[in-house]
């Protein structure tokens, strides 16, 4: 029951970067609505900077600005603590110091979810407070809540994903307009899309991240980022694009947390990111420029999708706020939302158990008996062959060998007896295909 009227509700922002500007911007622009969503007004109670004399996309009250994160947080009149600084540290600290005060947190820090997320869950659990966190997967995006919320009565097997608006840019680049890696990569900085440094979105880094919180939520069990098997798609080439397009495919970066069944018939987890091809008939493969989109399977629900801007100042500040009214909601009627669900504590395969398909590039000696050696190297190994083809001839003579799904491990192997082979001169390229029927 409502006890406190229309007693403004208190928000502690920390960052006014990118997104904590356009959360600043928004909550001040639609601060009429809010209310009335809300059922009573929200106040910007402080924002919590590095530097008091930074520029800034937005104008902030200077009576409003402060470099005392933790005082701002464990001031005795916040309700919402709004966390966009990002990082490990401090932030972790200040979540944990606003939860112990009585604050609930909203969050959009993938990284520290990922990594640490358990102990946020518990701190929240003891306090009797929200954690709230839409805007770490997918800007935009609602997937969030129809995980924990929407699909809670229905069994989720898996979850595919393009999470990441860098990588999905430069292979878009690469695969409509034939660029390549680099000149698909400045293209991306000069726009804004990647960083100046782009390690944790071309290595796969920000992706897997996401992942670890999807197959959380997905599989009611606990993941990390370490859990993760991540390759980026800094040595995919022009011919692999070239390859997918000979294929019908096209490549992605995806993120792809699934359900697998173990030899003692319990179930397990899978998760994963890497570059791989994928049918032009899949509709992940429409998803163009730096959008993202998460593909969703159920038993009950079946296929579903959510499309969206994956990143950007003003679409995350749109799923912070959305987490914000949520909170504030359950703050003014005494409750709280859905907490943590790790009751199914499902272990994580490794990669190598992992079941995939792998198509792979072979610069080949053009003479007879080529084809039956590298055939009985798939064969050792236990993996079947799809489909074959020749490239070429005399020097330049390539095989292009697409596989039946097998483990992971399977494959490497296969892989390194090829790389061995006298009548191989290289593995020019190996990549996995997914989203295709057997």
């Amino acid at each position: 029951m409502n006890t406190e009227g229309d007693k403004p509700l208190k928000v502690a922002v920390l960052g006014c970067g990118v997104v904590g500007s356009q959360v600043v911007r928004l909550l001040g622009e639609q601060s009429g609505d809010l209310a009335a969503r809300v059922g009573a007004p929200v106040e910007i109670a402080g924002v919590a900077v590095r530097r008091l004399d930074a520029p800034r996309d937005v104008d902030v009250p200077a009576g409003l600005l402060t470099t005392d994160a933790l005082g701002l947080v464990t001031r005795g009149d916040i309700d919402v603590v709004v966390e966009v600084i990002g990082g490990i540290e401090p932030a972790r600290s200040l979540i944990l110091a606003a939860l112990e005060n009585g604050a609930s947190v909203v969050t959009a820090n993938k990284a520290l979810l990922a990594e640490d997320g358990p102990t946020l869950y518990e701190a929240a659990e003891k306090a009797g407070r929200d954690l709230y966190y839409e805007a770490a997967v997918a800007g935009a995006i609602p997937i969030v809540r129809p995980l924990r919320e929407s699909l809670a009565g229905d069994k989720v097997t898996r979850v595919l994903g393009i999470v990441n608006g860098t990588t999905n840019f430069i292979l878009d680049k690469m695969d409509t307009q034939g660029s390549g890696f680099e000149e698909a990569l400045e293209e991306a900085q000069a726009l804004g899309y990647a960083e100046a440094d782009p390690t944790a979105d071309v290595e796969g880094f920000d992706a897997a991240a996401k992942a670890a919180i999807l197959a959380s939520l997905a599989f009611h069990s606990r993941v990390t980022a370490a859990d993760v098997h991540r390759e980026g798609i800094s040595d995919v080439t022009s011919g692999d694009v070239r390859s997918a397009t000979d294929m019908g495919c096209v490549v992605k970066l995806l993120a792809i947390a699934e359900l697998n069944a173990t030899e003692s018939g319990e179930e397990a987890v899978s998760v994963r990111v890497h570059p791989a091809m994928i049918p032009r008939s899949h509709p992940l493969a429409s998803v163009r420029e730096a959008y993202n989109a998460v593909f969703v399977e159920s038993e009950a629900a079946g296929q579903l999708m959510f499309y969206g801007p994956g990143a950007g100042g003003a679409p995350t500040a749109s799923a912070v706020l959305g987490d914000l009214v949520s909170v504030a909601r359950n703050h003014r009627q005494g409750t709280r939302g859905v907490g943590e669900s790790a009751y199914a504590d499902r272990a994580v395969l490794p990669m190598g158990e992992t079941r995939t398909r792998y198509h792979v590039a072979i610069d080949v000696d053009d003479r007879a008996g080529v084809l039956a050696a590298v055939a009985t190297a798939f064969a050792t190994h236990d993996v079947s062959i799809q489909t074959v083809r020749q490239e070429g001839r005399g020097d330049d003579a390539q095989l292009v060998v697409v596989s039946h799904e097998a483990t992971d491990a399977q494959l490497s192997a296969t892989v390194e007896e090829l790389r061995g082979m006298d009548t191989v001169r290289e593995v020019t390229s190996v990549m996995r295909v997914e989203g295709t029927d057997e």
